[in-house]
């Protein structure tokens, strides 16, 4: 280990261009020192070299008839100054240089002498590579050839053409836009490049005085270093500038994995992007591989409320949510369908998983008509195809989870029954279209006599205080005379003969709880066999409050509202276990609202629950008279005009205001080409 001054001749550099040759077709060990240099020449700007270079034409290597007919092609039989090879032998060849990098900075031309190291930067780095442009004089010279001896004779038989006219057209005026594309076009950087005239060299080889004389601008001309202060650094900032800190190099990692899953990064991320990435890169899971996925440790409670967020419950395991693998603004990679639409689709084919454990390709593909290629995407999400049975989703139904979490698999019930609902006015189907006409009867359960009579006591002690409210209420309001509907055709309810230990599942359930198959299910009510037939206070409540805030409201959106309601409560809070169409109606009857009998014209294509359409009737305010003269006024024509309404409130109770009417019509009407509707009745 010795030390030395290090010298930067980089004053010299200002007046003198230094630039490395490379020769990277021969070998370190045979260079050109001793060839004879012809001719050279130079760029500047664009940094381009050419050499000339005698070739040894009396080396036993050497082709001499081959050099001769390479001469003949490129210049032709006639002697010409422009000629490439005067000699009619092909004794030289041309090296073109390419730039080895556009920095140069980093680079520099180092002598050591006399304990001093002198650095000089370099301008360029070329590579010197033999140029073949004398083939392409060759191919010129063939074409022009052969182009004179098809048109040799042809003159003496042409005849003199006659004199055409000529329009002449003037060049449009460049838009900014072109003229960019027409400056980084191919074509205009190879003009400019010709544009820039070759400067001619002369060579001095490695021996000449001359070079011998240029070799000594590579040693600073200064005796004092101590003008070269930007090289004094101390040792540690020396070493820092050679190894910077890591920090410096840091390299920001993407947010979360794309096409494969670091479980590693992933850990990192929050809680719910952990669950969200996991299920658009899964598609289907049970809840129990979801926990296994995550870090040891992880809340199960939190998990569920984050996997609710992203996915929905079939068949007790959780499939993500359409919206999360189709945004909003975007479009099939397949088809270039919307997302909107892609979701409404997939959501009928997820809805459908539901009812089933197979589905059938065509039958999807002819009701939510999209391109085959994306309903098969669809499927190929949830289930796997299966001979002679169509597609059967992927995973057997999880009973432990639906069992264990009685809660979230009633929530997920009542948010397919909105989606449901959602989904037969877009396709306009019903769900009694995909019922299978002969579902498989449950076996038969044997529960001794004892035990039918512990149940029985049970469930009367349990709906003793809710049989009794119920029949105070009605008794309460029985001075108020309001038209119900017949609630049910059965006479009784069948007794529950299921042991209280037992948690099997019912065949013909959707996630968990009854379906229309299930012979526990009551067709006239829509009941699922609870006994619980009285409406419940909490019910109550909620009748009342949406009958203030709409006034008017259809029983299918009363149900589309009420599933809203259950799918905001918080996990673990379940008021409402069972409850059939029938209670709603007996809820909202007894809560001061009338049935209004509207008559829908025959060419309806408004459902059952649509054709039902109720309002509140009493509230103790005085304007409870202009409701009620509204609502007899629809009892007569399914739609009315602004004119009829203010004219029969009118003989009824005397001058009316335009404000009184506009708040009537606001709160129970919904206008359509001049005519007015009460809410949820106009037809699409």
């Amino acid at each position: 280990m010795f030390q030395f001054q290090f010298v930067s001749s980089e004053n010299n550099f200002d007046q003198h261009k230094l630039y490395l040759f490379q020769y990277p077709v021969r070998p370190s060990t045979m260079t050109y020192d001793d060839v004879n240099h012809l001719a050279a020449k130079i760029k500047p700007k664009q940094q381009r070299v050419e050499l000339e270079m005698a070739i040894n034409t009396m080396s036993p290597n050497y082709c001499r008839s081959k050099g001769e007919q390479i001469a003949l092609n490129v210049d032709g039989t006639a002697y010409d100054e422009t000629n490439t090879y005067s000699a009619k032998l092909m004794d030289k060849q041309t090296f073109s240089s390419i730039q080895a990098t556009t920095n140069t900075s980093r680079y520099a031309a180092a002598v050591f002498r006399k304990g001093e190291l002198h650095v000089t930067p370099l301008t360029g780095i070329l590579q010197m590579r033999p140029s073949f442009s004398y083939l392409d004089k060759a191919d010129n010279k063939t074409r022009e050839r052969e182009a004179a001896n098809e048109g040799g004779d042809s003159s003496q038989d042409e005849a003199e053409e006659d004199a055409k006219a000529i329009t002449v057209r003037f060049a449009r005026p460049e838009s900014e836009q072109a003229r960019q594309r027409r400056i980084q076009s191919y074509e205009f950087l190879q003009k400019k490049q010709a544009e820039e005239p070759w400067v001619h060299l002369h060579y001095h080889g490695v021996k000449d005085g001359r070079s011998d004389h240029e070799r000594q601008y590579l040693f600073c001309q200064s005796v004092d270093a101590s003008e070269n202060s930007e090289l004094v650094k101390t040792p540690k900032e020396y070493l820092a500038m050679l190894m910077p800190p890591l920090a410096e190099e840091k390299v920001v990692k993407p947010v979360g994995p794309s096409n494969v899953l670091s479980m590693a990064q992933l850990r990192t991320l929050p809680l719910g992007d952990q669950v969200k990435t996991l299920m658009k890169n899964v598609k289907v899971m049970p809840f129990a591989n979801l926990m296994g996925l995550l870090a040891s440790g992880t809340d199960s409670t939190s998990a569920l409320r984050c996997i609710q967020q992203v996915a929905l419950l079939v068949q007790g395991n959780w499939v993500v949510k359409s919206d999360v693998l189709y945004p909003k603004n975007t479009c099939s990679p397949h088809s270039g369908v919307p997302a909107e639409v892609l979701c409404r689709g997939r959501d009928f084919v997820m809805w459908r998983f539901t009812l089933e454990r197979s589905v059938m390709r065509k039958e999807i593909t002819s009701i939510i008509k999209l391109p085959p290629e994306d309903v098969k995407e669809f499927l190929e999400h949830v289930a796997a195809p299966r001979v002679n049975r169509g597609w059967e989703f992927l995973l057997p139904t999880d009973v432990d989870f639906i069992k264990k979490h009685p809660d979230v698999a009633h929530r997920q019930h009542m948010l397919w029954l909105g989606i449901q609902s959602k989904l037969e006015k877009v396709f306009n189907f019903s769900k009694e279209d995909f019922m299978p006409k002969n579902s498989p009867q449950p076996g038969p359960v044997h529960v001794s006599g004892e035990q039918r009579l512990k149940v029985a006591q049970e469930r009367a002690r349990e709906n003793q205080s809710s049989l009794q409210k119920d029949l105070d209420t009605k008794r309460a309001g029985s001075s108020v005379h309001v038209k119900q509907e017949p609630v049910s055709d059965r006479e009784d309810e069948p007794m529950d003969t299921s042991s209280p230990s037992s948690s099997a599942i019912p065949n013909g359930s959707v996630n968990g709880y009854p379906s229309a198959t299930s012979p526990s299910f009551d067709h006239t009510n829509g009941n699922g066999g609870s006994p619980a037939n009285t409406s419940s206070p909490e019910l109550q409540d909620f009748v009342i409050k949406t009958f203030r805030k709409h006034f008017v409201v259809t029983l299918n959106e009363f149900k589309r509202l009420l599933n809203l309601h259950l799918a905001s409560m918080p996990v673990g809070r379940s008021v409402f276990h069972s409850i059939s169409d029938h209670m709603l109606q007996e809820a909202i009857l007894l809560s001061h609202c009338k049935q209004i009998m509207v008559p829908f014209p025959a060419q309806t294509t408004a459902a059952a629950d649509e054709q039902k359409v109720f309002g509140l009737w009493e509230t103790g305010e005085e304007f409870d008279k202009h409701r009620r003269l509204l609502f007899d006024l629809f009892t007569k024509n399914y739609r009315v005009r602004r004119n009829m309404i203010q004219a029969k409130l009118a003989q009824e109770l005397g001058e009316v205001s335009k404000a009184e009417i506009d708040r009537l019509l606001n709160e129970c009407c919904s206008s359509h080409a001049g005519m007015w509707y009460l809410k949820g009745t106009i037809q699409s």
